[in-house]
């Protein structure tokens, strides 16, 4: 696993989407500004955690896929249901 690729190409995603802009949120009586609520990954050694979500071993096939979407530059499929503008 290339850690540094992943670093990487989380900060280009994350750059990508407006990280530290904020969006307007259109609201009953007008519009407010909100920051995009961030979903934290972290590694470990031997796996991940994304968001408040279970931890995953490195070996598991859904890690590897998600991990294999950021290496290539993408946000991790399985979260485009959950946030199709990216997160």
């Amino acid at each position: 696993i290339d850690f540094d690729l992943i670093l990487e190409n989380i900060k280009d995603l994350n750059s990508l989407v407006g990280e530290g802009i904020s969006q307007v949120e259109h609201t009953p009586r007008g519009a407010r500004l909100r920051w995009p609520e961030p979903v934290p990954l972290t590694l470990y050694q031997n796996g991940i955690v994304i968001g408040h979500g279970a931890f995953r071993p490195y070996q598991h096939p859904a890690t590897q896929q998600c991990l294999q979407d950021i290496m290539d530059g993408y946000f991790p499929s399985e979260l485009q249901p959950r946030y199709p503008d990216g997160v």
